[in-house]
């Protein structure tokens, strides 16, 4: 909400006005040909009540004040928000203002209304409210509101934009990706690291000896008597699996992808990353995993993002850390090529060693060569799993970096933005599909075939 009595407020006559002017003139053309001075008189009052009119709409406006509300201020891609707009104004009002909504253009229109409308609250001010459908997923800003006001006579008119811009943040939507080979090999130990915690049996309990401080309620006779020694319990700490997904932000692999109005297969190549970076986070959240999401420097791939609400957090876990991850990801946009390496360095695979044998690496990678496939390969030890994603705007063109990654041990495959996600996930997945036979599956709708 935002008060703004006087801003960027133009006038100008209407077609009415414009023809007081003409018929001005025109008397006066009439009073000096024919001498006459009750036409001068006339042509003088025709001028004066125009611009009468025109003086008063820019001097005689009243306060106005916007209250925006979209209800959710986060929605998904695909998905549609309900905004409350509430108007009230102060000062002198004659007639009535149309009003129009400002909307970016990717979003559509915006609606137009009358105001003093003829929902009116306790509180004197008209309310308002619309569906807004919003088909991708971005950082929008709504607003601000433009005012159209006439003289009660019609002659003269005044625009204005009242109001701020209120922040709308549409998240990708996360697809459904088919229960695979994960749940059984890792996906039941974050239910089962939990009840560790919480009960500890005593196959949990360790002992070492004890130290200057220790409460005494900690004392483990039985190893005391064993050991001849004081000890103390020491319970192990079950460790809750943890998923790393690599999101590649390089700008060498979606060039022109992160301009401003893309519209190429560029652009296409790094929408479907998002979107499958967004499915595998929700998928294997579900399973009961933390997250990590990084990117090739090492860094964290959320602090790139300007929707992030917390973009220093390291892990993200639960429902709560998977609405974090889907509002990070509704602005995130790949690197200038001069702001980052082209391949994958040392500080990430020294964060992927880190982390040993925790959870499976997903990578999701654009344009990648073999050379840079290989900086990569040796990720592949660190994880019980490894899985890679290659997406090009047409297939074939990361051939050698898949070829690459298989060779180092990874489950990997190449994808386009016409290819099924589902497909390309169970076939990365599944135990029974050898991707290293290099079959192909169409896309979803039979058209352009993808290594996965």
């Amino acid at each position: 909400m935002e008060r703004l009595p006087r801003t960027d407020w133009r006038g100008t006559l209407t077609p009415r006005g414009w023809g007081f002017v003409v018929a001005a003139a025109v008397a006066l053309m009439a009073a000096q040909v024919m001498g006459r001075r009750d036409l001068l008189h006339l042509a003088v009052f025709l001028a004066l009540v125009p611009a009468g009119a025109l003086v008063a709409s820019l001097l005689v406006r009243p306060s106005m004040t916007v209250v925006r509300r979209p209800r959710p201020e986060v929605v998904e891609a695909g998905q549609s928000t309900e905004v409350a707009l509430s108007l009230r104004h102060s000062g002198l009002l004659s007639g009535r203002m149309a009003m129009t909504e400002q909307l970016p253009a990717s979003l559509g229109t915006g609606p137009t209304f009358v105001y003093p409308g003829a929902s009116i609250g306790r509180d004197g001010a008209s309310n308002y409210r619309y569906e807004l459908g919003c088909p991708r997923r971005g950082l929008y800003w709504i607003g601000p509101v433009e005012a159209l006001h006439s003289d009660p006579f019609g002659l003269a008119e005044r625009r204005s934009r009242v109001g701020a811009t209120t922040r709308l943040t549409v998240t990708p939507a996360a697809i459904a990706l088919p229960a695979a080979a994960l749940s059984g090999l890792r996906g039941a130990e974050g239910i089962i690291a939990a009840r560790i915690q919480s009960v500890p049996s005593e196959d949990d309990v360790m002992t070492r000896e004890y130290r200057h401080g220790d409460p005494m309620r900690r004392v483990h006779w039985a190893a005391t008597a064993r050991h001849g020694e004081l000890m103390v319990r020491q319970e192990e700490s079950a460790v809750s699996p943890e998923a790393t997904i690599v999101m590649d932000l390089r700008g060498t692999a979606f060039p022109d992808a992160g301009q401003e109005g893309a519209e190429g297969s560029e652009s296409a190549a790094f929408e479907w990353a998002v979107s499958a970076v967004m499915s595998v986070a929700a998928h294997l959240s579900e399973l009961g995993y933390s997250l990590r999401l990084l990117e090739p420097g090492g860094g964290l791939a959320l602090a790139r993002s300007s929707s992030a609400p917390e973009p220093d957090a390291v892990e993200y876990t639960g429902r709560d850390g998977l609405a974090l991850i889907a509002e990070g990801l509704a602005a995130i946009a790949p690197a200038e090529p001069t702001q980052n390496p082209a391949g994958f360095s040392d500080p990430l695979l020294d964060r992927l060693e880190g982390h040993r044998h925790r959870g499976p690496i997903v990578a999701v990678l654009g344009r990648t060569t073999a050379e840079q496939a290989r900086e990569l390969a040796s990720a592949s030890g660190f994880a019980e799993r490894a899985l890679a994603v290659v997406v090009a705007p047409r297939a074939g063109s990361s051939r050698a970096a898949v070829d690459a990654l298989r060779e180092a041990g990874w489950r990997a495959a190449e994808a386009t933005p016409r290819s099924s996600m589902q497909r390309v996930w169970a076939a990365l997945t599944a135990e029974d599909t050898s991707l290293d036979r290099g079959e192909r599956r169409a896309g979803p709708g039979g058209g352009e075939r993808s290594s996965a």
